[in-house]
This record gives C-alpha cells, structure tokens and sequence, in this order.
C-alpha cells in the first residue's frame, strides 16, 4: 500500500451541507477503490493565486490516504466531473 494526498479546491460560494457533501464523497471515491483514508485537513477558506471560475476564493481540504497504486487514478477520474471541486491534485507521498 502507498501513501497518497488528495488535495480539493472546493467551491467558495455553496452551503456549508454541499460542501461536507464534496469532501464525503471523495472520501467514498476512496474507500470503494480499495483505500483507506487516514486524515482530513479543513484550511477553510483561503484567496486564491488567481480567478477560477469566475471565483477568487475557495476552500482548501487535503485528504491522506492508503491505496494501491492503481486507485489514484480511478478517483482521480471520478474527482474531475465533480461539480463543486475547482481544482485537485492527487499525489504520492515520500516514505520519510
């Protein structure tokens, strides 16, 4: 098993219920591809380096999590059509 992070840019502009319901179903992208998620970082809501979206604002939330190799890109490719996740970036964590 590999360590990975998922990182979310969520929409700035939707009800705090849309937004727990973004992050959980990432979450659940995770947990069917055969990952464990080990922690969730909530930043809130942070300026962002430039417009997205019409959008200047988002809210940041980084998700950790256990899985085998093949899994990124399966939620990765779940990720992407989601319609309140702005940005995201899954990446392999270094075993330090």
């Amino acid at each position: 098993m590999n360590k990975y992070e998922l990182t979310l840019i969520v929409n700035a502009k939707i009800e705090d219920d849309a937004r727990a319901a973004t992050v959980e179903k990432a979450k659940e992208y995770i947990t069917r591809f055969g990952g464990t998620v080990t922690e969730v970082e909530d930043w809130g809501k942070k300026r962002l380096a430039y417009e997205i979206q019409k959008m200047r604002e988002g809210f940041y939330y980084f998700i950790q999590f256990e899985s085998e190799a093949d899994a990124p890109a399966q939620i990765e490719q779940r990720v992407r059509i989601m319609d309140n996740v702005l940005r995201f970036l899954c990446v392999r964590k270094d075993e330090a």
